[in-house]
């Protein structure tokens, strides 16, 4: 006997009444301030003195990458749920981030910057157990420019995860001077694990605040990017400290070191390295001025692909201003420059050891 069909005012009874509860909950969680909505959205303009003939820049970079043209970087929407014991978080987003960051993942997952439930099992001590879509665990900057000091993002951060999917367990002290969390995750900046891959990736975090004013922070990453029959573990581990140290002034010294296995089972394994500094002068509320200077060595190519005799061996620098007219609105200006060990770089099609570029943007929070 065939199956029956639904019996349609049922389902409408049913679903408006999921609907109502819905809303009853919502408006009882707005009024207890439990459920927070949240948006940004960052556009840009860039002009790489490259010119390339393809619209994009270097294929090092993820972010800001799109050349000669006014493009969305990033834009989002996010939902927050965070009681004493329970919290969550949903954000979908649209942009050239998203398009080149995510270009590996399933269709539908491209558009989710984040989706994470937590909770907190002991009510005395400041444990939290989270799982999803959360942000890297790794690295001073993030995806969202106005979190960051430059307007651009350095190589070391568009070279490493702004995202990972897995579980996460952190734990912060009562003075809420130390945080530590360890992670069980599914790869390098990936929501969905390599193919034909059964290798899980593991991550840590340690970080103490000093002062109010500064902070240490020590992240590490174990995992194999490849699948089994290729297998080769990736060593990882990434430095930095932030410093207010004077009224106007702060600084972010970063250094992140790597090694990864030459071959599967292979004794040999290839380095890479990044130091990075910023300075940043804030003469008047409304002003700011950040100065960057970075290097780069991956000489093996473990993630930058030169085919070239030395690798990609670069230093770069940066200088760029912000101008806050609203709380909620910055526009921004920066000038950058890179030299490298070979001819790495494209200049009106022929082979350089340069790059030069100017990026624009602004971004709005609400």
């Amino acid at each position: 006997m065939k199956n029956r069909p639904p019996h349609i005012p049922g389902l409408i009874i049913t679903f408006l009444l999921i609907l109502k509860g819905f809303f009853i909950f919502a408006q009882d969680s707005l009024r207890s301030k439990k459920v927070q909505f949240s948006g940004y959205v960052e556009g840009y303009y860039a002009y790489d003195f490259g010119n390339p003939e393809n619209q994009l820049r270097p294929d090092f970079f993820y972010s800001f990458n799109r050349h000669n043209e006014v493009n969305l970087n990033l834009a989002f929407l996010k939902a927050q749920y965070e009681d004493s014991r329970v919290r969550g978080s949903l954000a979908l987003m649209v942009g050239t981030y998203a398009q080149y960051n995510l270009a590996d993942e399933p269709g539908l997952l491209q558009n989710v910057m984040e989706a994470q439930v937590g909770f907190r099992p002991f009510k005395k001590h400041n444990f939290w157990i989270d799982g999803g879509i959360m942000p890297s665990h790794i690295g001073f900057e993030s995806a969202i420019g106005a979190e960051c000091p430059t307007l651009t993002r350095s190589i070391l951060a568009d070279n490493s995860p702004y995202y990972e999917a897995g579980v996460s367990l952190s734990y912060t002290d009562s003075a809420e001077k130390w945080f530590v969390s360890v992670m069980y995750l599914n790869g390098w900046q990936r929501i969905q694990r390599v193919k034909a891959n059964s290798t899980p990736a593991f991550g840590s975090r340690l970080k103490y605040s000093f002062s109010d004013k500064g902070l240490i922070n020590w992240s590490t990453y174990v995992g194999n990017e490849f699948p089994d029959s290729v297998a080769k573990w990736r060593f990882f581990q990434n430095f930095y400290t932030q410093w207010k140290f004077a009224e106007r002034w702060q600084a972010i010294l970063g250094f992140d070191i790597g090694i990864q296995q030459n071959a599967k089972g292979s004794k040999t394994f290839l380095p890479w390295y990044s130091p990075v500094l910023i300075l940043s002068y804030q003469p008047t509320p409304k002003w700011n001025i950040s100065a960057r200077g970075e290097i780069y060595m991956d000489p093996h190519q473990v993630f930058i692909q030169t085919g070239s005799k030395n690798g990609f061996q670069t230093a770069g620098y940066s200088l760029n201003v912000d101008f806050s007219p609203f709380k909620n609105l910055m526009l921004r200006i920066e000038g950058r420059g890179l030299a490298s060990k070979d001819a790495v770089f494209i200049r009106s099609g022929l082979p350089t050891a340069q790059n030069y570029f100017v990026t624009s943007a602004i971004n709005v929070k609400f």
